[in-house]
């Protein structure tokens, strides 16, 4: 699974906002590339930050 991915599955399987450590520890992707990956992802519009730090899939 791509880290991406498992960053997504992460925020989906919790079902609530997360940050970017809970997201590493949940999906076991390094915090240093999840911070790279979230950026990416809320650029694509997939994620947003509906809490200052805090990140959840856009429905």
């Amino acid at each position: 699974m791509e880290s991406k991915d498992a960053i997504v599955k992460a925020l989906e399987l919790s079902g609530k906002p997360m940050k970017g450590g809970e997201i590493a520890e949940a999906s076991g992707v390094d915090k240093k590339e999840v911070d790279k990956l979230i950026k990416k992802l809320v650029a694509e519009g997939k994620v947003d930050s509906p809490l200052r730090c805090y990140y959840a899939l856009v429905k």
